[in-house]
């Protein structure tokens, strides 16, 4: 029988900044979802509902930046399992039969799974997708923010995009943007399940404590 070590793989910003983007997102979709499609749940114009929602949709946007920020610094600063190398694994041959035999059985080719301590291939390129989509999310974000002060600092550091993509297409891009993180999240969430059963090693709660168990063989 194969002994099991265990071993410490997400680092305490990792895992902060993990679970704070995900409060955010979570706030910013239900919050986006109702500027999107307003309904009068106000009793009166005073009331400020929309404007209520709009501040929390911008201090979640605020939140999520800073947080993405921390984990693109700690990407640089922290351990392997962390580092911007892990989110390329197509820049090697050995990483590229890795990423090869993961489709192979997540398309049930092949039964057989590579076992790794971090990221797979496939969820690290995966990862570094969603990474461009959260870029396009905060910069449209952003964009959309800045017309509410065109003399701003947003709008000097934005202002040039809105030459280029008129308001109604940076909100249609905006709320493209939030469904496809919406169909990565539903994914993400598949195949941790899915890795946790077959691996037996706790990646679901790696994220809570940090450690991963893996057979030593």
């Amino acid at each position: 029988m194969s002994k099991l070590k265990i071993i410490y793989v997400w680092e305490i910003p990792v895992r902060v900044t993990h679970w704070v983007n995900v409060l955010a997102f979570v706030t910013l979709a239900c919050t986006g979802i109702f500027i999107g499609h307003p309904l009068s749940i106000g009793q009166t114009a005073s009331d400020f509902t929309m404007g209520w929602v709009r501040f929390v949709h911008f201090t979640a946007a605020y939140v999520f930046a800073i947080g993405l920020a921390v984990r693109a610094y700690w990407s640089f600063a922290g351990n392997k399992y962390s580092s911007w190398r892990a989110f390329f694994p197509f820049l090697n041959q050995a990483d590229r039969e890795k990423m090869k035999a993961t489709f192979k059985y997540y398309l049930f080719l092949d039964r057989k799974l590579p076992h790794v301590v971090g990221h797979n291939a496939v969820a690290s390129t995966a990862y570094f997708l969603a990474f461009l989509l959260y870029l396009g999310m905060i910069v449209s974000g952003f964009t959309l923010y800045s017309e509410h002060a065109p003399g701003g600092l947003y709008a000097r550091l934005f202002g040039w995009i809105t030459h280029i993509f008129s308001n109604q297409s940076l909100r249609l891009i905006h709320h493209s943007f939030m469904w496809l993180l919406i169909g990565f999240v539903i994914n993400h969430v598949y195949s941790c399940w899915l890795m946790d059963i077959k691996e037996r090693g706790g990646v679901i709660s790696s994220m809570f404590s940090g450690y991963k168990s893996m057979e030593e063989d």
